[in-house]
This record gives structure tokens, C-alpha cells and sequence, in this order.
């Protein structure tokens, strides 16, 4: 695996690490196509259960590299759009992985690190975690579904004064907010995203791929698109070995084993 994403397993939970710490984790090719290519892998790998996404030496990310941007003006448009397109296909295969995605948040995440915590399907992060929409401060304008992820839980005039800003939020605020699923201390949301993801690991993986599909459309459904799609995987679920196994062990009144059905 390329050096700008280092990667090691808790048992079936994938972790996944931003190696730039000398640039707080800024952003480069190299780690888009690592993540994509390792998220692409994880999903035809039994053995993962969960994938945590995270940063080394104290942050998550501080966005793209400014110096990398700063070079872009000279090319043509196509080929600026080329390279954005790294960052949205990484963001399309946090979305398009069946397997749960979490964020584990220390320092900052700003611009397209916020983006891409937020593509996540669950995100952790310390108390005293720095999260901020900061295009605005150095005259660029968001990417990476940033309105669209913060349009899921904030208000247009609170989306547009955190844009127009850059305000920089607290992990507790963001928590307050509706967008953290769970605080850490300092240092500690690495270990309780792998707890997180160890948790929901041991689920039964086709219902949770379609329960992750579920919840990313329902914001964007209508009511009658979603009872659509409801039914239709409820009715496949009823046929599958995870539903005999799940509905088995409640009338038995013992845990499901999900996991020898991975085998």
C-alpha cells in the first residue's frame, strides 16, 4: 500500500491511516487512490467487518494542500476538474462501500478533511477536535460534499454562516449539532472508533450494506421513494441465511452468530 495511507487490522476492523503528518495530513492523489483502492478491497474481503478512517501524529486533516492549489490555475479547466475528481470518486467510494465506514477525528479536520470525515457513515472524534468549512478563508469554495453532508443536519442559514465564515466548530459541537456520533477524550477517539466499528462488525453484513444504503438515501427520498425501497429489501432480506440465522437466535433466546455465515 502507497506510504501516504498506512493500514492495519484489530481483528475484522480495517484502520485506515492518513500519513502526512509534517502537513497535518493535507490531502494528496496518493491518498485518494490508496483509500479508494483499499475500500474497493475491504468490500470483497469476508474478513473485513468495518473500516475505520483516521490520521497519524494528532490530526485528521487540514484539507487539500494549499501548495498543490496553487499550481492548478495554470492548467486548463478540464484537467483541474480531473484532478478534483480524485477527492469526489474517494468520496463516492466512502458512500458505495458496503462495509461500515467511521471516522476517528483528533486536531483538524478543515475543507475537504471535514468533507471527507463527514462521507463517513458514523464519525468519532475527541472533545477538542477543530472542524471548519475553510475555503472561504484562502478564496476557494467547498468540494468534496461539504454543503451537502452539512445541509443533512444544520439549517441553509446555519450552513451558509458556517460557509461564508469558516468558523471553526468543536468536536462537542459538532456533537451538539447532530453530526458526531460519539465524543472522546483527547486521544482517545482512535480507540473508541475501533470500538464503534468492532460493535456494529459483528452484524449481519448483506442487511447492514443495505441499511447503510437506506439511511444515505433517505434525506433525499420522498416518503414513497423510501417505502420503495424498503420493500424491496425487506423482501429480499426474508429469503437470506442472515435472517434465518437472526430470526433463529431471538426464538432460541441466544446471540446470533453472524459471523460463520462470512466463512
Amino acid at each position: 500500500m502507497n506510504d501516504a495511507l498506512l493500514t492495519r487490522r484489530e481483528g475484522g476492523v480495517l484502520v485506515l491511516s492518513n500519513n502526512n503528518p509534517e502537513a497535518r495530513n493535507a490531502l494528496s492523489p496518493a491518498f485518494y487512490a490508496g483509500v479508494t483502492a483499499a475500500l474497493n478491497e475491504a468490500a470483497l474481503d469476508p474478513t473485513v467487518t468495518a473500516i475505520v478512517l483516521t490520521g497519524e501524529g494528532g490530526h485528521f486533516c487540514a484539507g487539500g494542500d494549499l501548495r498543490q492549489l496553487a499550481t492548478r490555475r495554470d492548467l486548463p479547466i478540464i484537467e483541474r476538474r480531473i484532478k478534483l475528481e480524485g477527492l469526489h470518486n474517494l468520496v463516492r467510494a466512502l458512500r458505495d462501500c458496503p462495509k461500515p465506514v467511521i471516522a476517528a477525528v483528533e486536531g483538524a479536520a478543515a475543507g475537504a478533511g471535514l468533507s471527507v470525515a463527514l462521507a463517513c457513515d458514523m464519525l468519532v472524534a475527541a472533545k477538542n477536535a477543530v472542524f471548519s468549512v475553510a475555503y472561504v478563508k484562502v478564496g476557494l469554495t467547498p468540494d468534496g460534499g461539504a454543503t451537502a453532508f452539512l445541509a443533512e443536519f444544520v439549517s441553509r442559514q446555519v450552513l451558509t454562516e458556517l460557509c461564508l465564515t469558516g468558523e471553526r466548530l468543536s468536536g462537542e459541537r459538532l456533537h451538539a449539532l447532530g453530526a458526531v456520533n460519539r465524543l472522546a477524550e483527547p486521544g482517545q477517539a482512535l480507540q473508541a472508533a475501533i470500538a464503534l466499528a468492532q460493535q456494529v462488525g459483528e452484524g449481519p453484513e448483506l442487511a447492514m450494506a443495505r441499511i447503510k444504503q437506506l439511511c444515505r438515501m433517505a434525506p433525499h427520498n420522498t416518503l414513497e421513494q423510501q417505502l420503495e425501497q424498503e420493500a424491496q429489501f425487506m423482501i429480499q432480506s426474508q429469503e437470506t441465511a442472515e435472517s434465518r440465522e437472526g430470526i433463529g437466535a431471538f426464538l432460541d433466546k441466544r446471540a446470533a452468530d453472524y459471523a460463520k455465515l462470512r466463512k
